[in-house]
């Protein structure tokens, strides 16, 4: 005979009735149940990521760092997530969360809770049965056009994806279905646009999404109208050092709230896109969160460069990069900005793009650059807070247009997506001599 139990982590005040009570019937084996407690958030996800097999995670619904990070670390592990509180306090099952139970809950009912959601864990060798995967989150299933714009410093990048949302924006209809969102590390679209208000932006937006899913109006109403642009901007963060903030699940869900609002949002990115699978640093990999999440899910990714010989290298560089991300060739689309006019030196530049493009398996498909000129009115129109001149965005507006024509719109996918979950017993056993 089996002897099945479950290896239960609880989360929730010291005080609370239910936490005392799963605690004396886990002890008195009132309940199949070892019940290990823990004080934070943080406690449980130290313990989630021991490698210690978990059947669920039991946490009250007042628990400070309840948010989708934590849940979808306890479900990457196989734990079902199971709320204690208020059922209609937020949207729990939005979250990932299986089950919600009362504060009063008995013991029937969390044990039909673990025996519905959970799997116990396996202590002797048994023959694995089969066990339902968990359902998958429901998404919203339209979603928005992404163009993500970057490049090296100083190549005028940021001035690229303003003209961008600008002349996306004066084909549409409707008011307000652009969104420039300014998504990097050092953002500056709010000195760019005379900003004189500093928040609410891209913290915001985050922060609101860590506990749930915004509606459109919601989302909206944190972005400011660029007054005679046609578009939304979404400012960025205040300091550089913010980026501390940005929980990478909460971000991913934020990004998906913005193209669920918008018809198209273009993203001014950074072109640092190293991860922990490059450096060995989870750090790295949540500093560059905003640019990784961007790119992984943009439609097109304009790469700005200058036609110098330095230039040329760089937007190489950055566009090779994009492609060992995991971004196709005919998803980047090169742009050198200040060009000449002069038709040999535009010739000579396509032909040293190609032929530095043509080292990198792949980057062949990028094609050929556009061209953007250099213009003196620029400057004048940056420090006006006026719109930018029209004709410097219809280059890019209609290699874009042909490109989204080109690229099937990306369905919407769940922020978190379902882990396949073990069968117990299919990883080796528990034996009692073992334990």
């Amino acid at each position: 005979m089996n002897d099945e139990r479950w290896v239960v982590l609880g989360v929730g005040q010291p005080r609370a009735r239910w936490f005392t009570e799963m605690s004396q019937w886990a002890m008195s084996a009132a309940i199949p149940v070892d019940f290990v407690k823990c004080l934070s958030a943080d406690e449980a996800r130290v313990r989630l990521a021991s490698g210690r097999a978990h059947s669920a995670l039991l946490v009250g619904a007042d628990v400070a760092g309840l948010d989708r990070d934590l849940v979808a670390e306890a479900r990457r592990v196989g734990a079902a997530v199971i709320v204690v509180g208020p059922p209609h306090r937020r949207d729990w099952f939005e979250l990932g969360v299986a089950a919600v139970l009362p504060d009063d809950f008995g013991r029937g009912a969390v044990m039909s809770a673990l025996h519905t959601h959970a799997a116990p864990i396996v202590r002797v060798a048994s023959t694995p049965t089969t066990v339902a995967p968990a359902p998958a989150e429901s998404v919203p299933t339209w979603r928005g056009r992404l163009i993500a714009v970057t490049g090296p410093g100083g190549t005028g990048s940021s001035i690229a994806a303003m003209s961008i949302a600008q002349a996306f924006a004066a084909e549409q209809a409707e008011t307000g279905a652009v969104l420039l969102a300014d998504l990097r590390l050092d953002a500056e679209l709010a000195m760019l646009h005379d900003a004189r208000e500093v928040m609410p932006g891209i913290q915001e937006l985050t922060e609101a999404h860590r506990g749930g899913r915004l509606a459109v109006e919601q989302v909206r109403a944190l972005s400011f109208d660029a007054i005679g642009r046609g578009y939304h901007l979404l400012l960025g963060l205040r300091t550089h050092r913010d980026w501390t903030s940005l929980r990478p699940r909460a971000f991913a869900a934020s990004l998906d709230g913005l193209l669920s609002s918008y018809r198209l949002v273009v993203a001014d990115i950074d072109p640092d896109l190293e991860g922990e699978d490059a450096t060995g640093s989870l750090d790295v990999e949540d500093r560059n969160v905003m640019a990784r999440h961007a790119a992984a899910a943009a439609d097109a990714i304009v790469v700005v460069g200058n036609p110098t010989t330095k230039g040329l290298h760089a937007l190489v560089r950055v566009a090779r990069h994009l492609h060992r991300s995991g971004v196709e060739g005919h998803r980047i689309v090169p742009v050198l900005s200040r060009a000449a006019r002069s038709p040999r030196r535009r010739a000579e530049s396509v032909r040293a793009l190609a032929a530095l493009a043509d080292a990198e398996q792949g980057l062949g498909e990028m094609g050929n650059p556009v061209f953007l000129a250099e213009r003196s009115d620029i400057e004048d129109a940056v420090r006006d807070g006026v719109r930018l001149p029209p004709q410097l965005g219809r280059p890019l507006h209609a290699e874009l247009l042909r490109r989204l024509d080109a690229i099937p719109a990306r369905a919407a996918r769940p922020v978190d997506p379902v882990p396949e979950r073990v069968v117990p017993g299919s990883i080796g056993s528990w034996t009692e001599e073992a334990g």
